[in-house]
């Protein structure tokens, strides 16, 4: 079977039942590894939550279960889960969606010597910009999404139960484990 074919057959389904393909993997070993998220602004049954929940993986692992079944697409164990606390930056929707937010950036090729980078991703003229902390508060790396082989967020840990201010304004702590964004 094509790999396009079973790709597009799982985004197709995941995003009919109204969520975001963060990601895909197969290993050699059979595993069926399939990342969602909430859509912001969208309604989901069962729960007000910002995150994707329990309820949420089952209801796609169902869908995915009969439908990769009836496509004749080969897997041993299939696996729904949320993107986590470090969410990936795969795509240039995702850097639009988390502009304002704290990330970690793995370059392709090393610039002054380092290929790691953390700041607030911000869009710049030509690309995107990473407002570097710390010490270097004034100092800025402008690149292009081609130029990045990792981004992702950077984990914001609640841990007395309270909504955190972000860009977006107030958040709420969701039901894995207090994730905002």
């Amino acid at each position: 079977m094509a790999t396009t074919h079973w790709h597009t057959t799982i985004e197709r389904t995941v995003t009919g039942l109204d969520y975001e393909l963060v990601d895909v993997e197969r290993s050699a070993a059979g595993l069926l590894r399939v990342t969602i998220d909430r859509i912001p602004g969208r309604s989901y049954p069962a729960s007000d939550a910002e995150s994707v929940t329990v309820e949420d993986c089952e209801r796609v692992t169902r869908q995915l279960q009969y439908v990769l079944e009836v496509e004749a697409v080969p897997y041993e164990r299939l696996e729904v889960s949320s993107p986590g606390l470090d969410r990936p930056l795969k795509r240039p929707a995702d850097y639009e969606r988390f502009a304002g937010h704290e990330v970690n950036i793995t370059l392709k090729l090393p610039f002054k010597g380092r290929k790691n980078y953390r700041g607030r991703l911000t869009a710049a003229d030509e690309g995107w910009r990473l407002a570097l902390g710390g010490e270097q508060a004034e100092q800025a790396l402008d690149f292009r999404i081609e130029e990045v082989r990792e981004a992702r967020l950077v984990p914001v840990l609640d841990f007395k139960g309270r909504a955190r201010k972000t860009p977006e304004g107030p958040r709420d702590s969701g039901a894995d484990g207090g994730q905002t964004r």
